[in-house]
């Protein structure tokens, strides 16, 4: 498939044509477990929520919170080391770090056919354990409606859900055959391959992940700010010592 090779060429990453080792395979399903039990996470708080505020929760939400900041900071990096590839290498082929390589060939076993496949379910995957950690910010503060970190926190749900729709449109064209990934980042497939498709698709999303990211760290920053009230929410009866609070002196023993 002529097209089909067009395209590849033009997106694929170096080390990609190579065959997927064991560790490949670990690494790329070890990714996958971790994206679906951080939104496991986040539909099970959810739903716990609704009901009566416990300390726990409070805590369960901070670690999946803490989770997601790993997960962004790996994914951050990069894109960073993809654009510093490009200012160095501007006319060149797509370029990912050996581990991103290793992890898009580990998933694109799911269809040989495709060599791009990996490389865009894998972007995607680093998306939705990015935003699962922004939902676990808007179920942190569900209680606390008018902090700072809500606002944050609604705000980079919406930008990186948006975002996460572009890398679904990626990854869903290529799985079903375009012969080019179809989405913002490629004016919907029109862009011809080659270094000026290359450098628009590594730039926008490298600057959607530096907007995205920024809004996170001011989201965690207010969640910071912030933590009092909201610790407080999920205990309304004033059990202080059951979220980790000093006892205030004097206080009546329970």
């Amino acid at each position: 498939m002529p097209g089909m090779a067009s395209g590849a060429s033009t997106l694929s990453m170096a080390g990609m044509g190579h065959a997927a080792s064991s560790w490949d395979t670990a690494g790329a399903i070890l990714l996958l477990l971790w994206a679906a039990a951080m939104w496991a996470a986040v539909a099970g708080l959810w739903y716990a929520n609704r009901g009566t505020p416990r300390p726990w929760l409070f805590r369960a939400s901070i670690t999946v919170i803490v989770i997601g900041v790993v997960g962004q900071l790996a994914h951050l990096t990069e894109h960073v080391a993809q654009v510093g590839y490009w200012l160095q290498h501007p006319n060149s082929p797509a370029w990912m770090t050996p581990w991103g390589n290793a992890l898009a060939r580990g998933i694109g076993q799911v269809d040989t056919g495709k060599p791009t496949f990996g490389m865009e379910a894998l972007h995607l995957t680093g998306n939705l354990i990015f935003l699962a950690g922004l939902a676990a910010i808007m179920v942190i503060t569900r209680r606390s409606r008018r902090t700072r970190a809500r606002w944050w926190g609604k705000m980079g749900v919406w930008m990186q859900g948006i975002h996460g729709l572009e890398h679904l449109s990626l990854t869903l064209s290529v799985a079903f055959g375009a012969t080019q990934a179809i989405g913002l980042s490629t004016w919907f497939g029109q862009l011809t391959p080659g270094p000026g498709l290359t450098t628009y698709r590594i730039w926008w999303h490298f600057i959607a992940n530096v907007i995205g990211s920024f809004i996170f760290g001011v989201a965690l920053y207010y969640l910071w700010c912030d933590r009092d009230e909201i610790r407080a929410s999920y205990d309304p009866a004033g059990l202080a010592r059951d979220v980790g609070a000093p006892e205030p002196v004097g206080a009546n023993p329970r």
